[in-house]
């Protein structure tokens, strides 16, 4: 995961800290919103990405009022509420843009093009973003 920390860090020029909160805010959304299956495979090509989407669940952060609608809405209000949460740890639309885009290029030199297109193709208004 230091490798995707070190990539997000350059692409979108944020600290660790906000490269790792803004990795983990994405993954956790699509982990709720994607298929099962398709995230499992994304995880295990992605070590230590599915400890840090639960150390984030268990520890409540992103529980703010829109991150906690964020885990009971889907489509696009869901992703609005991520948008927001993202915006909240320290990125403007532009720094979102780049986390999101080296985030799904990383995953799909990992987990391959089909798997996370498939799971990102389920998300509303996101292919805007990547």
């Amino acid at each position: 995961m230091e490798e995707l920390i070190g990539r997000i860090m350059t692409a979108a020029r944020v600290d660790r800290e906000v490269a790792r909160n803004s990795i983990g805010i994405i993954l956790g959304f699509l982990n709720k919103q994607g298929a099962e299956d398709k995230m499992q495979l994304i995880f295990d090509a992605l070590p230590g990405t599915k400890e840090l989407v639960d150390e984030r669940a268990e520890t409540g952060s992103g529980r703010g009022l829109l991150g906690g609608l964020a885990g009971k809405m889907g489509g696009t209000m869901g992703a609005m509420a991520v948008l927001n949460e993202l915006n909240n740890a320290g990125l403007d639309m532009k720094g979102i843009q780049s986390v999101a885009k080296e985030l799904v290029t990383y995953a799909k030199e990992k987990a391959g093009d089909d798997i996370v297109n498939e799971v990102v193709s389920r998300i509303p208004g996101l292919n805007q973003i990547v």
